[in-house]
């Protein structure tokens, strides 16, 4: 009984410490995902497309640069440059220095776009598709394709736009 408290106690625990990170948002409902799918289906850039399809999934890993684990600025940096021939930083607040903000409303296909969840500095970096739709490695879910316009980005959103 004393073992099974015990076990029960650092199971609590650990859910605790799970449940205080910041789940950003799930694209769980099937209108979400099927717009999501259109707005993949719309891309101009049939490489893009590819690019994209390859990497879904991958999940999150802090400084990682492959499928084994990729994350947000790995993910944007490997995208700019094969897609694009664009050489970014690796680090999200070193890209954003180097992109011209634009509105939302303005944004085309590639541009990038970056978010503070953590506080004043940049954090986190998505790369714009279409119709209100960027892809990203969410630090939760993987590379996925999300919406801008869900609150929890629209409260993070630090600037966007195309690469200097």
């Amino acid at each position: 009984m004393k073992r099974n408290l015990g076990l029960l106690v650092i199971l609590m625990v650990f859910l605790t410490a799970c449940g205080s990170r910041r789940h950003i948002v799930t694209n769980s409902n099937a209108a979400n995902a099927a717009a999501a799918a259109n707005a993949m289906s719309n891309l101009k850039n049939r490489s893009l497309y590819r690019f994209i399809t390859d990497w879904t999934g991958v999940r999150y890993r802090l400084g990682g640069l492959d499928k084994n684990g990729i994350d947000c600025s790995g993910f944007a940096f490997l995208l700019e440059k094969e897609i694009y021939g664009i050489q970014l930083p690796r680090r999200s607040r070193d890209q954003a220095q180097i992109v011209r903000n634009k509105d939302l409303g303005q944004l085309k296909e590639g541009d990038l776009i970056f978010f503070s969840f953590g506080g004043n500095e940049v954090d986190h970096v998505g790369i714009y598709l279409n119709d209100d739709y960027f892809v990203h490695a969410s630090t939760t879910r993987g590379v996925v394709v999300d919406n801008i316009t869900l609150p929890a980005y629209q409260k993070a959103f630090v600037k966007a736009g195309p690469v200097k």
